[in-house]
């Protein structure tokens, strides 16, 4: 009878440990790290994020080594991870620290041609894109399985340098499920890893025509309303506030002109009222003075 050699166990708490000395170890030699950090039980909260997760679990080629994939990410042991045009590189711990590459075949351009003819005047801000707050038939047209803008199995070629002989081993699951962790604050990666310019989808939205008459430049620029929308804040244009409230030179001095929400009906309030009150009650008292007759004035017998 055979017996399957095991390792000794390792728990969670002495990998995480260990791969913070590796890390520590490659800082110092100067390597820059971008670790995946997860917080709580779910590896992505954003739209992006999850769309990339869910694409990942739609196939049965990496049905098996998913679950250890989804334990390696939530556990730290993605050290380092880095997306660039058609390629994956990550750092991950396990009995030692293995190297990852998974390189992803750019977009076809009769692809991604056809998603942005599809999407043409349904996108109105790259900032809604990226946060994935666009209609629902843009979105599913955009992560559609067969033609969308996630990669297929067939468009994915895995490597790791860990002995285990599976097309995908939970290393290489662990970083596919990091992708969708990093997805969740930097959702752009995902465009740039399939090779595609999102800006042209706006584009396309904004002028109705073909991708060879796009000028993506122009659409990279954020409008005010974008930068508010995507802070939170009610953009105010600098120009008209300065106009708002001109200076004035009077008798030698600088005085600011009364505001505009100060004037009513022609009439102005607040500090310019105040300032003619004592001078039209004066007036006033004096009419009502000269047209009441005078009063007798009674002497003391």
């Amino acid at each position: 009878m055979s017996y399957m050699a095991w390792g000794p166990y390792v728990s969670v708490a002495q990998k995480r440990r260990k791969a913070e000395r590796e890390v520590a170890k490659l800082k110092k030699k100067g390597q820059s790290i971008e670790p995946v950090v997860i917080e709580g039980k779910k590896i992505a909260a954003s739209f992006w994020g999850k769309a990339w997760c869910d694409n990942l679990e739609r196939y049965s080629d990496y049905e098996s080594r998913l679950p250890r994939g989804r334990s390696y990410v939530r556990n730290g042991a993605v050290v380092d991870l880095k997306l660039a045009k058609g390629e994956v590189l990550a750092l991950v711990q396990g009995s030692s620290l293995y190297k990852i590459k998974i390189t992803i075949e750019p977009t076809a351009k009769k692809r991604w041609k056809s998603i942005c003819q599809d999407c043409t005047g349904s996108i109105d801000s790259l900032v809604e894109l990226l946060q994935g707050r666009m209609a629902k038939s843009v979105m599913d047209r955009v992560c559609r399985e067969v033609d969308g803008l996630f990669p297929a199995p067939k468009e994915i070629k895995l490597s790791c340098s860990c002995p285990d002989g599976a097309r995908m081993c939970k290393h290489v699951a662990a970083t596919l499920y990091g992708v969708g962790a990093r997805l969740d604050r930097k959702p752009q990666l995902l465009f740039a890893l399939r090779g595609v310019d999102e800006s042209e989808l706006l584009a396309g939205a904004a002028s109705g025509a073909g991708l060879s008459e796009l000028s993506s430049t122009n659409a990279n620029v954020l409008a005010d309303d974008d930068v508010g929308a995507l802070f939170g804040l009610e953009m105010a244009d600098g120009a008209d506030s300065a106009a708002a409230n001109p200076i004035v030179v009077k008798n030698g001095r600088k005085r600011p002109q009364a505001s505009p929400d100060k004037v009513v009906a022609g009439k102005k309030t607040g500090t310019a009222k105040s300032s003619k009150s004592k001078s039209v009650t004066a007036i006033t008292a004096k009419k009502r003075a000269a047209k009441e007759p005078a009063r007798p004035v009674k002497r003391a017998a």
